[in-house]
């Protein structure tokens, strides 16, 4: 058994491997008070420049909603269009990096030390990999996006007066060709939630285990860029980057709640006639914040795991339920050729220059990208958490494929289905809906619909309570300097207001794009973390290689 450190329960590196020693201790700079009832035990300055920029916004927000909204319109157009080619690029470094690390010697360190050895069997690691790569965007995309994909690439290119592309199809679109379509339709789907996102996610896991389990630093952003920084981490530029982390993981959830609100809504309807609309989801929002509250207080065993174990469980019998009573033939041959339209079209897609498929590639795949950069805090971290003892090749392999190989199962399951009722069956209502209306309309023509769509909404509930409790325990985790342990208030501080920033910017004039444009602008400086954290890790790996 690994002793732990600093009573912070990480486990102290096991065997060989290069300690970074340093003076700095856990919570040094940490500020410990009480706010009436409440123990604190916060950061200074992470904590304090965060809470306080994030107070300033929701207030903002709330008190000039038109020129707020008016505000996030803009800076959405203006990051997506002006680099596009930067999210682009930098998403395909990540995956060449992961990709070099699984054939380059120092793909054989062990995190945790040489003889360090799994937490858990290969069986439960993959469960809460597949854990973490299901989520709202699953439930809201796996009918839309395909869909969506099929319907532009079926309608071919459209070219404005100016001569730029007015069509959202990617790349050159199939024309009449409906095959063509529902391959590159399906293979712009997997690009979105195949080895790009899960690249993103594993090089801030590998950098937060390595830097942890194999050097004893802080479980903290900061803590990844020793190699570069020195002790200045624990300094400015190390304030700066966990900030930029909060702000990210922070936004990135809020538009994950706003998703799963309007969808929920919109389930919601369908089912018992409840009204759509802003004040709804304020009450969705709310409700559920306050069953995250609950989960929090909790605490991970007997909150957040439950939850996710219930959610596994129901997403499982609705993707085996859809697959089943659909078009089974049809999908399991589907996801093959899905996959091959994949690879045929990737180098397409993730060429960063001189692309005509600007809405496709600006609107859509930017987007994304930052969308994943803005979770990759949070996921990163839990991924972490779960993969001491694997050797760092082991863990890209599985990292990279397992989750992709979900993400691409549940898209072919949902979105298969959906588009084969269009193709073979002239069923359009699901073509034509909204974006957050498909899934549910979707399931209308199968049977059992009232029971598939209820648990559907759950799902959707669910996910966002265990988004929410998840990402507080991270957010805090930055907060307080790397403490594990740290008082309850805090995380219940960032749950609320994760919740209340989800609220404001749907009642923001921009409504679900005052959600992108959040996410897209603190993705953007963070994305620049993430290529400087590449070279720390492989500064580290091949310490750690010397050090054995």
């Amino acid at each position: 058994m690994a002793e732990t450190t600093n009573d912070q329960g990480i486990p102290e590196p096991e065997g060989p491997s290069d300690i970074i020693q340093t003076d700095y201790e856990i919570g040094q700079d940490n500020i410990e008070t009480n706010v009436g009832p409440f123990n604190l035990d916060i950061h200074n300055p992470v904590f304090l420049i965060s809470g306080l920029s994030i107070i300033a916004f929701v207030f903002y927000t709330l008190a000039l909603p038109e020129q707020a909204g008016a505000f996030f319109t803009w800076m959405f157009g203006a990051v997506t269009k002006g680099f596009d080619w930067f999210f682009l690029g930098a998403a395909n470094v990540f995956v060449i990096f992961c990709l070099l690390l699984i054939v380059l010697p120092v793909g054989s360190v062990r995190l945790g030390g040489a003889d360090a050895r799994p937490d858990y069997s290969y069986v439960g690691w993959f469960a809460m990999l597949f854990a973490a790569g299901m989520g709202i965007g699953l439930m809201f995309y796996g009918v839309s996006e395909p869909m969506s994909h099929f319907s532009s690439s079926f309608g071919g290119t459209a070219v404005g007066e100016d001569g730029v592309r007015t069509d959202w199809a990617p790349l050159g679109a199939a024309g009449a060709n409906e095959h063509e379509a529902v391959r590159l339709a399906f293979a712009a789907t997997i690009f979105h939630w195949g080895l790009h996102p899960w690249a993103i996610y594993a090089v801030v896991a590998l950098a937060l285990a390595l830097f942890t389990y194999n050097k004893g630093l802080p479980l903290t952003i900061r803590s990844a860029f020793y190699p570069i920084l020195g002790d200045r981490v624990w300094g400015w530029p190390g304030h700066i980057i966990d900030t930029l982390a909060v702000f990210a993981t922070l936004f990135g959830l809020a538009t994950s709640l706003g998703f799963g609100a309007t969808q929920a809504n919109a389930g919601l309807n369908e089912l018992f006639g409840i009204p759509v609309g802003s004040t709804t989801e304020v009450i969705l929002i709310t409700a559920i914040t306050s069953v995250a509250l609950i989960s929090v207080v909790r605490g991970l065993d007997g909150g957040v795991k439950v939850l996710s174990e219930i959610n596994m469980g129901l997403a499982l019998l609705l993707l085996l339920f859809v697959l089943i009573v659909g078009p089974t033939v049809a999908l399991l041959t589907g996801f093959v050729d899905y996959l091959g339209a994949y690879l045929q079209y990737l180098p397409a897609l993730s060429n960063p220059l001189g692309r005509e498929d600007v809405n496709f590639s600006q609107g859509w795949t930017s987007f994304y990208w930052a969308w994943w950069i803005s979770w990759s805090p949070f996921v990163g971290m839990f991924i972490a958490r779960v993969s001491r003892g694997r050797t760092v090749r082991e863990f890209i392999i599985c990292v990279l494929l397992i989750p992709s190989l979900v993400c691409v199962l549940w898209m072919s399951v949902f979105g298969g289905t959906a588009i084969h009722q269009v193709v073979a069956d002239g069923y359009t209502v699901a073509q034509d809906a909204p974006l957050e209306l498909k899934l549910f309309k979707m399931l209308d023509v199968l049977p059992l619909t009232s029971i598939t769509s209820f648990i559907g909404i759950i799902l959707v509930i669910v996910f966002f309570v265990t988004s929410s409790d998840s990402g507080s325990l991270v957010i805090d985790t930055i907060t307080a300097g790397g403490k594990v342990d740290a008082p309850v208030p805090q995380r219940v501080f960032w749950c609320i207001f994760e919740g209340a920033v989800a609220i404001v910017l749907l009642l923001s004039a921009g409504g679900l794009q005052s959600l992108q444009s959040m996410v897209i602008s603190t993705g953007l400086p963070f994305t620049v973390v993430l290529l400087f954290m590449c070279w720390a890790i492989w500064r580290g790996l091949q310490a750690e290689r010397r050090a054995n």
